[in-house]
């Protein structure tokens, strides 16, 4: 006679102690003693009849190598994809991450003025880190290099976007700044140049002195990372 094997659910996150339910944790031990996992499982509630919460979110995390800003570049059609997500769930992720993209993009807006080419980095990071396609911005200073504006130019693939040099001097022209510092990102996370990406800094750069206006960088931007054609001598 053939024995079957009963496989018992996983417990639900309220059958835990309360150490370990993320809840109570939050409440009791403050946010930042969460995991990555257990802030996900906040957000999404509840898991399977198979998993819990924090194992669902667990896993989630383990196809993106655990790194948030690969986390971020999900969409909601990629996340319904893990049993276990519908699309509530997959919206309240993408939402509290894109809260926190504004958030680091409000922090950005404070710092005004541009020293270094890490100050211009954090300014420009925040709209670039988590896109999945390149896209090329510049950011307008005056005299004394404080930002008058950032300016979406172009968007293109993973792989480059055109960008027509009229349209990066355009708005120079109509804010009367003195210097631009044009940025875009590689989602590959290889923030060395590309031939391309030489050609249209020296292309720009000559359109630059025939208006009057320097360019002081050229910023390529990958998550936590960036390569300056400045700091690098290559202007």
């Amino acid at each position: 006679m053939e024995t079957k094997i009963e496989v018992k659910p996983a417990l639900g996150i309220k059958s835990w102690s309360e150490d370990d339910r993320p809840r109570e944790k939050l409440m009791s031990k403050g946010r930042s003693v969460l995991s990555d996992a257990e802030l996900i499982a906040i957000l999404i509630g509840s898991g399977s009849r198979t998993e819990s919460a924090v194992e669902l979110s667990r896993r989630i995390l383990n196809h993106v190598d655990n790194n948030l800003n690969h986390l971020g570049k999900l969409t909601v059609n990629d996340l319904t994809k893990f049993k276990g997500i519908g699309e509530a769930k997959a919206v309240s992720i993408v939402a509290a991450l894109e809260l926190g993209r504004r958030r680091k993009e409000v922090e950005a807006i404070k710092k005004n003025k541009i020293q270094t080419s890490k100050d211009a980095f954090d300014i420009v990071a925040p709209f670039l880190t988590d896109l999945p396609h390149e896209e090329f911005w510049a950011v307008y200073l005056n005299r004394a290099n404080n930002v008058i504006e950032k300016r979406f130019v172009s968007s293109g693939g993973v792989a480059g976007t055109v960008v027509d040099v009229k349209m990066v001097y355009k708005p120079a022209i109509e804010n009367l700044a003195s210097s631009i510092i044009i940025c875009h990102n590689h989602p590959s996370g290889n923030n060395k140049p590309s031939d391309a990406d030489i050609r249209i800094t020296k292309k720009i750069i000559e359109a630059g002195k025939l208006l009057e206006i320097n360019v002081l960088d050229h910023i390529i931007v990958c998550e936590n990372t960036y390569f300056s054609f400045a700091d690098e001598g290559m202007l």
